[in-house]
């Protein structure tokens, strides 16, 4: 009886000590997966604060806004494109692209001396047919603009006096020719008249328009052909800022 009593005692001791030791490890292992889970729900919570949303509204709301601004823009641009005159060039009236300009306040402007312009004459002529129709030109080879008015004093080879101008054909305005502009004239060599005469030779001044200063000595014109007939209907017109003005009433005669 008494070993068996020693015995007993023991086994309950064992037993104790056994549950007391479960009971540790399980309250140990709950405490783990409580804190396992608590840092996983704050990684969770804390994953949801991260800007990525709201960088997403961001970027919706700016891309939004940058469109909205790009189509401010184009219709801004397009509004003042539309705005822009939509005529043509007025080439046409200032004597095209010669650096002739018609009119205007040209009071500071000097008038040109055959100084400042070169001189050509060319045949408007077809070939083989008598030369009647001469386009004539001065260009201004100065550095400033000078102005030009009148008509040309076209002597024909050995005539008393320089072909008369028509009148018809006064534009009543001053051509200003910037360096390198120029003017141009018509010639009516012979209208038909019996009494004609072989022209060698030609020269040109541009007298005394308006007064202004003594007219310049003519000078020599460069033929265009060896020689040509004039007669006593020979004329010319008022300086033009283009080659056709020019020389449409002479080919219409």
């Amino acid at each position: 009886m008494n070993a068996a009593a020693r015995k007993n005692p023991r086994s309950r001791t064992s037993r104790q000590s056994y549950a007391l030791g479960a009971a540790a490890v399980a309250a140990l292992l709950a405490t783990t997966a409580c804190q396992s889970g608590s840092h996983d729900t704050a990684d969770a919570s804390k994953s949801s604060a991260r800007p990525g949303a709201s960088a997403t509204a961001t970027s919706s709301a700016t891309s939004t806004t940058t469109s909205g601004a790009t189509a401010s823009d184009t219709a801004t641009s397009g509004a003042k494109t539309s705005a822009r005159p939509s005529g043509g060039s007025d080439e046409s009236e200032q004597g095209g692209n010669t650096g002739t300009t018609t009119g205007g306040d040209s009071s500071s402007v000097p008038l040109c001396t055959l100084q400042d312009l070169s001189v050509s004459a060319t045949n408007y002529d077809a070939k083989g047919e008598p030369v009647r129709h001469l386009l004539l030109v001065v260009t201004n080879t100065g550095r400033k603009k000078c102005d030009i008015q009148g008509a040309p004093e076209v002597t024909l080879g050995n005539a008393k006096a320089p072909a008369p101008a028509r009148k018809e054909t006064d534009p009543g305005e001053v051509l200003t020719l910037a360096p390198g502009g120029k003017a141009y004239a018509g010639l009516f060599a012979t209208g038909g008249h019996r009494d004609t005469y072989d022209v060698r030779s030609m020269t040109l001044g541009l007298g005394s328009a308006g007064g202004e200063s003594e007219p310049g000595k003519p000078v020599g014109v460069r033929m265009p052909v060896a020689s040509f007939l004039a007669d006593d209907g020979q004329w010319v017109t008022y300086w033009a800022g283009t080659e056709g003005l020019a020389m449409r009433p002479v080919t219409q005669s």
